[in-house]
């Protein structure tokens, strides 16, 4: 459900500009798609598909600070309006 999100892909475009330094007109919001942020939860994770996550404990762990982090982002843009 989280890659289903358009706000879980803001937090990806936001993200993926401040890690690699780009300004809003290099990388706009709404360039991460749901098949983007499929492909960052198992990359990140170390997964070939998303139901082997529940198999693997460090796998587990980085989805848990995945969403953390992105829970973290969302009442960073509460505060922020």
């Amino acid at each position: 459900m989280l890659c289903q999100n358009p706000r879980f892909a803001l937090y990806l475009d936001q993200r993926r500009r401040l890690r690699h330094g780009l300004a809003l007109a290099d990388l706009p919001d709404g360039t991460h798609s749901e098949q983007d942020a499929i492909d960052f939860i198992r990359e990140s994770c170390c997964v070939a598909s998303r139901a082997e996550i529940d198999h693997y404990a460090t796998a587990s762990v980085m989805l848990e600070r995945i969403i953390t982090d992105y829970q973290r982002w969302e009442r960073q843009q509460r505060v922020a309006r």
